[in-house]
């Protein structure tokens, strides 16, 4: 993927030149091991699938060793990503600024990814110790092999930030980028008593304005995160700082979470196999004739595909490919493109097998089959929110063509029945109990593999080593994110802020409504500073209690929750969901950040619509 506005992690982006060599080995020393761990995980989990439903003789250590290999994959996917400049990043303020201070603030920004990675690689490695002497129960294995991925990862990474600054730093530059860094580092060492007896008014500094100052200068989100607890913990509410580094593995490296690579891989191979294309061939025969057709075929193809994959990530990676360069030949602007994917990700969130439904269920007790019932009438009625948009924004486009036939359009879905069919198989084994969401994803690869051989007889073997990467490169991004907004999360939570929070929302007037008001609001900022999965972890087992004894549906509570933090994970400035779409659509940020708004606004009225309205979210619920 191209990096934003041609910025690579240091500054412009230029080739290597005196370290080459020496990046090319870091390349293949993480991209060879994070191909194979995407191969032998989607192998592990399969394989306890087939021995536990199909022979009868479960695997008692698959998930174990699943379990152990993961935190390499996500540590060598961070420094693949960070090597190739596609950790998620903001920099709609630095590409607006003149060529002297884009490389200042670049300078600044790579120094304090250095900084974050050196504070923590000592605690990484004492944390890796700590956890020599836990043994797993079936294969008896130390768990420092699986911690230890934190400390090699960590050590490349500060070894690429090292070439960074000798290639792609002057020296002017860097001293800037020290000289600020060493001021805030000495005014926060001397106001440290002060911080620490401000209590709980010392989150402000640290969680809003130092974290908003590094986002928006352009550090990757996943450093900002980390940089900011990493202060607040040192100078305002002195912890070890090995606690963040265990609360990082262990928000990133769950198995649920498993499903966030193996699904991005899915969401890939439908593309590389013909199965997304297929699909949107279909939808392009019923309305792409239409002006602004495509635009409706990309939120049908989101709805569809979501329930093939669990990871937006992973439908957005699907669809984009085979939809965009047709969109711009019909006069689409890039930007519209890609707020589209955005808010079409943010529409289907509450779509079974949705990652954030499984993990909402298993925190907060809610049945998954009754969340997965549910979110289907509110992604249907965000859906038809956008489409009302995308009619009116695509005014200028080109018509598409002729109408095609009823013979041509019922080809077309004879066609595309396999690729249809996958949506419910995936249902259905999730639903009926043959396998986890996390499983369930490995089912979807081996099918689509079998479909692109047999079927549409496309399958192209020298894509699987870069499909294989990519995979983990992006899945990578991801994960540090979520590993940084856990510790985070942690810290906030230490701090009393959660318990804060929660009790003044339980003392909101206006009783179940008033409740309900302030939940939206609150989750939609959640999702936007701490990202789905660790603001749920977080709030739900705090929340979800005090809307149930208000008389609210937990269902109805559920997908509120979920559109509102999807509003709030794909919305600039802090939206990490919004940088995904961005990298995925090959745009910058100012192509996109102007074209958002009135897409998330749709959503944001069916998130109204759906708070509202319960029944629009129990009504098919078996009572």
């Amino acid at each position: 993927m191209v990096g934003e506005q041609a910025l690579q992690i240091g500054a412009e982006s230029r080739p290597i030149r005196r370290f080459e060599g020496f990046d090319r080995i870091i390349g293949w020393i993480t991209e060879i091991p994070a191909a194979v761990l995407v191969v032998v995980e989607t192998v592990i989990l399969f394989s306890g699938v087939v021995a536990r439903y199909a022979l009868g003789r479960p695997l008692i250590w698959s998930d174990e060793l699943a379990a152990a290999l993961f935190l390499w994959l996500v540590m060598f996917g961070s420094v693949i990503a960070l090597r190739r400049a596609e950790h998620m990043r903001m920099t709609a303020l630095i590409g607006r600024l003149s060529l002297v201070w884009q490389r200042r603030l670049s300078a600044t920004g790579v120094l304090v990814v250095g900084i974050v990675l050196a504070t923590l690689i000592v605690p990484a490695s004492k944390y890796a110790h700590m956890q020599a002497s836990i043994l797993s129960p079936a294969l008896n294995l130390s768990d420092g092999y699986r911690a230890s991925a934190l400390g090699v990862g960590m050590g490349l990474m500060i070894l690429i930030v090292l070439v960074r600054i000798v290639e792609e730093c002057a020296p002017s530059d860097l001293a800037f980028a020290a000289g600020v860094a060493g001021v805030i580092g000495a005014a926060m060492w001397l106001a440290a008593p002060a911080l620490r007896e401000m209590g709980a008014w010392n989150l402000p500094i640290f969680f809003l304005v130092l974290l908003s100052i590094c986002v928006l200068i352009g550090v990757p989100i996943a450093f900002s995160f980390g940089i900011a607890t990493i202060t607040y913990l040192t100078f305002a509410a002195p912890t070890p700082l090995s606690v963040v580094v265990g609360q990082m593995a262990q928000g990133m490296s769950t198995l649920e979470l498993l499903a966030v690579p193996l699904f991005v891989l899915l969401g890939l191979l439908l593309e590389m196999t013909g199965i997304a294309r297929v699909l949107v061939d279909f939808l392009s025969s019923i309305v792409g004739h239409v002006r602004g057709g495509l635009s409706y075929v990309l939120l049908g193809a989101m709805f569809l595909i979501s329930g093939i994959s669990g990871s937006k990530a992973a439908d957005q990676a699907a669809v984009a490919p085979v939809l965009f360069p047709e969109m711009k030949k019909r006069g689409a602007e890039t930007g519209e493109l890609v707020a589209q994917l955005a808010a079409s990700a943010a529409m289907s969130e509450t779509i079974p097998p949705s990652l954030l439904l499984i993990i909402l269920g298993s925190v907060t007790g809610v049945s998954i089959s009754a969340l997965f019932t549910g979110g289907i009438m509110p992604a249907i009625v965000a859906a038809l929110a956008l489409i009302v948009v995308a009619f009116f924004r695509s005014r200028g486009e080109k018509p598409g063509g002729e109408r095609a036939s009823l013979g041509k359009i019922g080809r077309a879905f004879l066609v595309a029945l396999p690729g249809l069919a996958l949506p419910f198989v995936i249902r259905y084994l999730v639903l009926d109990g043959i396998a986890t969401a996390t499983e369930v994803a490995t089912v979807g690869v081996a099918y689509s593999i079998l479909v692109g051989l047999f079927v549409y007889r496309q399958f192209q073997w020298k894509r699987v080593f870069p499909i294989l990467v990519e995979t983990a490169s992006l899945s990578g991004a991801i994960l540090l994110i979520i590993g940084s907004a856990t510790a985070m999360a942690w810290a906030l939570t230490q701090a009393g802020f959660a318990a804060s929070l929660a009790s003044a929302m339980e003392q909101t007037p206006g009783g179940a409504h008033g409740f309900m008001a302030i939940s939206v609001v609150a989750f939609i900022v959640l999702g936007s500073v701490l990202e789905g999965i660790p603001a749920i972890v977080l709030f739900g087992p705090l929340l979800f209690p005090i809307a149930g004894a208000l008389g609210i549906d937990p269902v109805q509570y559920a997908m509120v929750a979920v559109l509102a933090m999807g509003i709030g994970l794909f919305s600039p400035p802090f939206g990490v969901g919004f940088y995904q779409s961005v990298l995925i659509g090959r745009a910058t940020t100012d192509q996109a950040i102007g074209k958002i708004a009135p897409y998330l606004g749709a959503v944001a009225v069916a998130l109204v619509l759906v708070a509202a309205i319960p029944w629009l979210s129990t009504g098919f619920l078996h009572r």
